[in-house]
C-alpha cells in the first residue's frame, strides 16, 4: 500500500479552475488498476488550499497514473494555477 498526500496551494483566481480540472483528474484515476482512494480536498480555513489524497496498492501503481493521459493533461492545466510548487509526501500503513 502507497498512501499519497499532494498537497497544493492554489492562486485566489485558480481555485475554480483548479476544482475543476482535480476533479476530472480524481474521477479518471479512480479507474486505473491498483487505485483504491483517489480524492481532492479542500482546507476549511483557506479556500487555495487543496490535498489530493491517493491510495495505491503497490508503488507501480503510481508510477502507471504519472503515465496516464488524464494525469498529464491535469498537470498542464494546474501549473499556472499554482502560487507554489505542489508538495508530495508518501506515507503507508502501520
Amino acid at each position: 500500500m502507497l498512501i499519497v498526500h499532494c498537497n497544493v496551494h492554489t492562486t485566489p483566481d485558480g481555485v475554480e479552475a483548479f476544482k475543476e480540472a482535480s476533479l476530472t483528474n480524481a474521477q479518471a484515476s479512480r479507474l486505473e488498476p491498483g487505485v483504491e482512494l483517489f480524492e481532492l480536498i479542500q482546507s476549511d480555513e483557506d479556500p487555495t488550499i487543496f490535498c489530493l489524497v491517493e491510495h495505491y496498492t503497490a508503488p507501480e501503481d503510481l508510477d502507471f497514473h504519472k503515465t496516464q493521459a488524464h494525469y498529464l493533461t491535469w498537470r498542464e492545466q494546474v501549473a499556472e494555477l499554482m502560487a507554489e510548487p505542489r508538495r508530495t509526501v508518501k506515507y503507508h500503513r502501520v
